[in-house]
């Protein structure tokens, strides 16, 4: 079974930052990356991230963790990351 070191985070501030995210993780974990992900226009948050772990062993505990912890003002949501295929301009129907 592969096991997936790479977290879902949502709910996050307008206001955190990527090493905000990274320093909140890393009080619970081993933090590879951390990343709030931003709009392409504008540079603004889009309120959720990506936080990967240096040893996918301590998924479980860090979500158990983290879910629902409060940074910046905001209760964290904490999931495994799902990897979703991009979807090809190709199959794009405008």
């Amino acid at each position: 079974m592969n096991m997936s070191n790479k977290l879902f985070i949502g709910g996050l501030s307008w206001d955190t930052t990527s090493e905000g995210l990274r320093r909140a993780f890393e009080g619970f974990c081993s933090v590879e990356d951390a990343q709030v992900i931003s709009d392409r226009d504008t540079g603004r948050s889009r309120g959720f991230g990506f936080v990967t772990l240096a040893d996918a062993s301590q998924l479980r505990a860090t979500i158990e963790q983290m879910d629902g912890f409060m940074l910046d003002g905001r209760n964290l949501r904490v999931n495994e990351a799902n990897d979703r295929p991009r979807a090809s301009t190709q199959t794009r129907r405008y």
